[in-house]
């Protein structure tokens, strides 16, 4: 069981804040969590789809598509921050 956090317009279009997700065998990095995430379609294909931008946190720290991640992580999805 994995605990994963939506944060800003995310969390607005998903309508989630969080949620536990038990990690289906072969699901091992932020990349494979966000493809079957995708799977569930509509809304969560559009957010978490290649067009649309936003950056993954692993326990706390940023990670990339090809970060593991394991029963027990917290992941993190949020938009990219920007600022003057």
């Amino acid at each position: 069981m994995i605990t994963i956090i939506y944060f800003a317009r995310l969390k607005e279009a998903l309508g989630l804040t969080s949620e536990q997700l038990l990690l289906p065998d072969g699901v091992t990095t932020v990349e494979g969590l966000r493809t079957l995430l995708m799977q569930r379609g509509g809304v969560w294909e559009k957010e978490l789809g290649p067009l649309r931008s936003f950056r993954a946190a692993v326990n706390q720290c940023l990670a990339q598509g090809h970060t593991g991640v394991k029963a027990g992580d917290e992941v993190a999805f949020f938009p990219p921050v920007t600022g003057g």
